[in-house]
């Protein structure tokens, strides 16, 4: 039962309210009707006010129940749990529309031009590089052809490609635009020399490697940042020292204190190719086999056949360029000093598909590897 003096305290609070009612309803109001004045529309308005007065309905359901005493405790100010969840409900962006976000960018590539992408690109001519975009799920617009020959090795993905001829240099500017891309690639910067980059890059943003076959790995992961493609570099780069870790493990027995060497031909002559680059930098670089003194120090050097008695390499892997080095390879085979190499009289010699061993990527240094295995440690 209320005593005399809780009702009195009671009969207060309850008149304090009223009264705070009436003056936050007051205050709604005026506010409603100064925005009506100030021309906005009468839906509008309409809507303003509800949500006002809906405030204020909130506000007096806050207030405490009159039987509470002046020493309740207070309410915790801990958000509660359908509040505490509020902002990780709001929907996360698409990868799509993070993408979009990211654009423009600007890059400075390996020669020092500035290079600015207004957006991710789509539709990409990167001649030489073709097997690393195919690495990052893009199909270039065009493909690097020597006339009609193209990396075999690529046909499959790139069957119905357009070829881009470099058999008498660069393609010209109006050929390159014909494949409308919005983004060009240049692997090497013999291809920006002549005034060839600045026209390339009226048709669209270019970007210029200073020789990305030298440096997969790197060349790899700067495309992938150039085209928003990051991810998928680095897995792929991860999948493949995978494989170099395994067959390195297979080959230790035959690679131990063993050199190798790659005899490339083509229709110009024969060549000794280094290990910088292609099959050379797998043999060399991933597999652990030593180099002939001949290309200790050398990317590429003349192949004679007075030279043949100094071939020091245990192991002899010779490419073909698509058939174009006939005439050589046969000068070769048929030469009594070529028949006298020890890798040669012990079978160490073998001839091997040209596509993979005379490109780069990781596609290509795969399908070397895979080879390598099979002829050495099958």
């Amino acid at each position: 039962m209320e005593t005399g003096g809780s009702l009195n305290y009671n009969h207060s609070v309850r008149m304090i309210i009223n009264l705070r009612r009436i003056s936050v309803f007051s205050f709604y109001r005026n506010r409603a009707a100064r925005l009506k004045r100030a021309g906005l529309p009468s839906l509008l308005v309409a809507v303003v006010a509800i949500g006002l007065l809906s405030a204020c309905g909130s506000d007096n359901a806050s207030e405490p129940e009159a039987s509470a005493g002046a020493s309740s405790p207070a309410v915790s100010a801990s958000p509660s749990s359908e509040s505490a969840a509020s902002p990780s409900a709001e929907a996360s962006p698409s990868p799509e529309t993070a993408a979009a976000a990211a654009y423009p960018q600007t890059f400075q590539d390996e020669l020092g031009h500035e290079v600015t992408l207004p957006a991710a690109p789509t539709t990409v001519f990167a001649p030489d590089m073709e097997d690393s975009l195919l690495v990052l799920g893009v199909t270039p617009v065009a493909q690097w052809a020597n006339g009609d020959i193209v990396p075999a090795y690529l046909q499959e993905h790139l069957g119905g490609v357009p070829k881009a001829d470099f058999s008498a240099g660069l393609p010209s500017p109006e050929t390159v635009a014909s494949y409308k891309p919005d983004f060009i690639v240049l692997s090497n910067s013999y291809y920006a020399e002549n005034g060839v980059y600045e026209q390339y890059a009226k048709i669209a943003p270019t970007y210029a490697f200073s020789q990305s076959s030298t440096d997969l790995d790197g060349s790899l992961r700067k495309l992938g940042e150039l085209l928003g493609k990051e991810q998928e570099a680095e897995l792929a780069l991860s999948d493949y020292k995978r494989k170099v870790e395994e067959a390195r493990t297979k080959l230790a027995p035959v690679t131990a204190g063993k050199k190798a060497l790659i005899i490339r031909m083509n229709a110009r002559g024969m060549f000794l190719m280094g290990g910088d680059y292609y099959g050379g930098y797998v043999l060399a670089q991933e597999l652990g086999f030593g180099k002939s003194k001949l290309v200790e120090k050398e990317s590429s050097a003349d192949l004679s056949l007075e030279l043949l008695p100094e071939l020091d390499a245990d192991y002899i892997f010779i490419a073909n360029h698509a058939g174009s080095g006939d005439a050589f390879h046969k000068e070769l085979t048929d030469s009594p000093l070529w028949k006298n190499i020890p890798a040669v009289k012990e079978g160490r010699a073998f001839e091997v598909a040209d596509d993979s061993w005379l490109n780069g990527g990781l596609i290509a240094g795969g399908n070397v590897i895979d080879e390598v295995v099979r002829l050495l440690a099958p």
